[in-house]
């Protein structure tokens, strides 16, 4: 059998650098080394392009101190990275299929699956459009509301707008709805810049803080309720739902410290949830990811409203987390799927689109 020639792409200048490089170096020890010959490639936070020579580098760090650089070329007759050595010397490196490990902006927004398109190399999960609109949460909304699934209240600020004031933005998030409220960037990852805020005098800080991650500002009703999560993959053999998990958060929300710094954050692949709810999540998943046009994988991510049991759309995340402790890989392996068999899938995948 003729090995692939793989691409991994990670790291990258949005704010979730580390936790990509640790869905990394998971992603490539789960690669079948008979079936792929693995091509590393690190993003700094800068935005240069480093060839990595493995993944003991990923795991210390050690790969952003190299001298060497390395180019994607767009040329849909080459297919290749140019690689140019500490020396000055350069080699093309033929990809057969890119597998992009990038959470957040620059990565997970359709900008690199562009030129993953303008170069004509197969390459794992959403594409250009299905990205770019996930990762805005408000164009998703806008798709989830014809749905009719249910989600939470919200306003929008572009950054022009919070030039305004503090006293303008009270008047328009309290026309809205009240407190407690939840600020996060509409185009950020789903870690940074997020803020509970549950007073008036707190609330412009928060918008400030969420402007620095994105380029438009949202301010949600609080949810009171459990956060719940369902994995969808399609295959050539069809797209399909994961079971439930559940999130129980050692904070206030599920912000870059609850999920990846406590210890006392804890995930469930089998949580006891009311009669239908399951079946309810697993199927308004695979409608989400369908409306969207979503590809490969995605998390999509709901409340269970506490009293009422409503099921509440929350977000899509069309490139999940694979570290030890990400939800995406975990589901799936709850359902009898192992890792190394869950990646072979999403690259099949790849070269079946």
């Amino acid at each position: 059998m003729n090995k692939k020639s793989l691409a991994v792409f990670f790291g990258g200048m949005s704010s979730e650098h580390d936790i990509s490089c640790l869905s990394a170096a998971t992603v490539v020890d789960g690669l079948d080394r008979s079936k792929y010959d693995i091509v590393l490639v690190g993003i700094t936070r800068t935005g240069c392009w480093l060839p990595v020579r493995d993944v003991s580098s990923i795991r210390d760090g050690s790969w952003r101190q190299s001298l060497a650089s390395a180019v994607l070329l767009p040329d849909a007759g080459e297919r290749s990275l140019l690689v140019t050595e500490e020396n000055g010397t350069t080699r093309k490196i033929r990809v057969d299929v890119a597998f992009p490990v990038l959470h957040g902006r620059f990565g997970e927004d359709g900008t690199i699956q562009g030129l993953f398109e303008l170069a004509k190399i197969p390459y794992v999960g959403c594409g250009v459009a299905a990205s770019a609109v996930c990762m805005d949460k408000l164009y998703a909304k806008a798709l989830v509301n014809e749905l009719g699934i249910a989600q939470a209240r919200h306003v929008a600020f572009t950054l022009k707008e919070l030039r305004n004031g503090e006293a303008y933005a009270q008047a328009k998030v309290e026309a809205a709805f009240g407190y407690p409220v939840f600020v996060k960037p509409t185009d950020g990852g789903s870690s940074y810049g997020v803020s509970r805020v549950d007073r008036r005098e707190d609330l412009f800080a928060a918008l400030l803080e969420a402007a620095s991650e994105g380029t438009r500002v949202m301010v949600e009703e609080a949810i009171v309720g459990r956060e719940l999560e369902c994995a969808v993959l399609s295959t050539p053999e069809g797209t399909k739902a994961s079971g439930v998990g559940e999130i129980r958060a050692a904070a206030e929300f599920y912000d870059f410290e609850a999920k990846y710094e406590n210890p006392a954050s804890e995930t469930d692949t089998q949580p006891v949830l009311p009669e239908g709810k399951e079946e309810e999540i697993r199927r308004d998943a695979l409608k989400i990811f369908n409306a969207v046009g979503g590809y490969g994988m995605a998390r999509v991510d709901f409340f269970l409203e506490k009293d009422t049991e409503r099921v509440v759309f929350n977000e899509v995340n069309t490139i999940p987390g694979f570290t030890s402790i990400s939800m995406y890989p975990m589901l799936w392996r709850a359902a009898g799927m192992p890792l190394g068999e869950l990646l072979d899938r999403l690259v099949d995948s790849a070269f079946y689109r």
